[in-house]
C-alpha cells in the first residue's frame, strides 16, 4: 500500500481491494456449494491429488487461490484446512459459523440485472426470485445464535418469559416471519409444553419449514403458515418477530394486529439490525454490512410489495419505539449483548 493522501489514489486502492474481497467471497461460495472444504477437512491433499468429482485444472487452480487468499495452509505442496478454518466454514452450530455469509451474497449478486431496471422504475424484486442461495444463506447465518442464544440469553432478558413458557397450559407462540423454522423449532424443543405457529410470506420457506420440524420431532406443536404478518391467526403469550420487522411492507399494521393478538400479560419480542440512533457517514463495519444488503436485497424485497413505509435493512429504535407508539404498545430496548441485533420488548399495556 503506497503512503498517500491523495483522495484519488485512496479510493482507486481501496476498490480493487474491495473487489479482490468480494471475488474471493464468490470463490469460498464454490468451496462450500461443491463440498471443497468438507474434503479437506478429511486430510491434507495436494494439486496432484486434486479434489474429489472436480476437474484437475480447476482443482489445482481454486487449492492455489484459497491458500494464497489465507483461507488454506500451505506446507511442503500440501494444502490444508486448520481446524480453527474448518469451524468457521463448516460447524453450523458454531457461533464462529459465518461462511453462510458467501451464499447469501451470492444470491444477492445473482440479481443485478434486475436491480438495474427497478432501480429505474421504482419497482422490487419479489423475495423468491432472490432464490435458494439467499433463503438459505439467511438461514444458515442465523441459525447459530438461535441455537446459541436465544434460550441462553435473549428469553431470560425478558422478566416472567421463562416462567409462562413452561407452565400449564402450554404457552402459545406466534413466530412471524418464521422462515425456514429453526426459530420455532428451537423454543419447541426448549420448552415441551409450547405450542408454535409460524408465519411467513414465502411459500418455499414454509414448505421447507413443515419438513424441518417433523424431522425435529416436533410436527405436533409446530406448524407453519404461508400467509401476511397483519392478518389475525389466534391468541399468543408471545409473538416474536426476529430480522423480519424491517422486510414487511406494513411493519406499524403489523405491530397493530400482533397487538390484538396478545392475551393479558403476553410480550412481543422483536430482534432487528444493530445501526446506530441515527444516521452518520462514513458508517462502521456493521452499519456498511447492513446498508449493502439493503440495496442488494431487503428494499427490492419490500418494495415488490407496495409498501406502507419501505425501511430497508438499517431499521434504527427509534423507528421501531414509533411504529410501537402507534400500535399503542408498551416499549422497551434489552440489554443483550449481539454484534448485529438489537433486542426490542413490547407489552400491551
Amino acid at each position: 500500500m503506497n503512503e498517500t493522501t491523495d483522495p484519488r489514489d485512496l479510493l482507486a486502492e481501496r476498490m480493487i481491494g474491495d473487489v479482490t474481497t468480494a471475488a474471493e467471497v464468490l470463490t469460498v461460495h464454490l468451496g462450500l456449494e461443491l463440498g471443497l472444504y468438507h474434503a479437506l477437512a478429511a486430510g491434507p491433499v495436494t494439486a496432484e491429488q486434486g479434489l474429489p468429482g472436480i476437474a484437475p485444472r480447476y482443482a489445482r487452480e481454486w487449492l492455489e487461490q484459497q491458500a494464497a487468499a489465507g483461507y488454506l495452509d500451505y506446507r511442503d505442496g500440501a494444502f490444508s484446512l486448520s481446524p480453527a478454518h474448518a469451524e468457521v466454514l463448516l460447524d453450523t452450530e458454531s457461533p464462529y459459523h459465518v461462511a453462510p455469509a458467501a451464499k447469501l451474497f451470492a444470491g444477492m449478486a445473482g440479481v443485478l440485472p434486475a436491480l438495474l431496471r427497478v432501480f429505474r422504475t421504482g419497482e422490487g424484486i419479489p423475495y423468491e426470485a432472490y432464490g435458494r442461495d439467499v433463503r438459505h444463506g439467511i438461514a444458515s447465518i442465523n441459525r447459530p445464535m438461535f441455537l446459541n442464544e436465544y434460550i441462553q440469553t435473549w428469553l431470560p432478558a425478558v422478566p416472567g418469559l421463562r416462567l409462562r413458557l413452561r407452565a400449564e397450559p402450554g404457552a402459545r407462540v406466534l413466530d412471524l416471519g418464521s422462515g425456514l423454522g429453526v426459530s420455532s423449532i428451537t423454543l419447541a424443543l426448549a420448552y415441551p409444553r409450547v405450542r408454535v405457529h409460524g408465519v411467513d410470506l414465502d411459500k418455499v420457506s414454509v414448505e421447507e419449514a413443515g419438513r424441518a420440524a417433523a424431522a425435529a420431532g416436533v410436527a405436533d406443536r409446530v406448524t407453519f403458515a404461508h400467509g401476511d404478518a397483519r392478518a389475525a391467526v389466534g391468541a399468543f403469550d408471545l409473538i416474536t418477530i426476529f430480522e423480519a420487522l424491517h422486510d414487511m411492507a406494513d411493519p406499524g399494521e403489523v405491530l397493530r394486529a400482533a397487538r390484538s393478538q396478545l392475551v393479558p400479560g403476553g410480550s412481543i419480542l422483536i430482534a432487528d439490525e444493530r445501526v446506530a440512533d441515527e444516521y452518520a457517514a462514513p458508517a462502521g463495519p456493521i452499519e456498511r454490512f447492513h446498508y449493502a444488503c439493503s440495496v442488494l436485497h431487503c428494499l427490492p424485497a419490500t418494495m415488490a410489495e407496495s409498501p406502507a413505509e419501505a425501511s430497508g435493512t438499517a431499521l434504527r429504535a427509534p423507528t421501531v419505539a414509533r411504529w410501537a407508539a402507534a400500535a399503542e404498545l408498551g416499549y422497551q430496548e434489552l440489554p443483550i449483548d449481539s454484534p448485529f441485533w438489537r433486542f426490542y420488548h413490547l407489552t400491551r399495556p
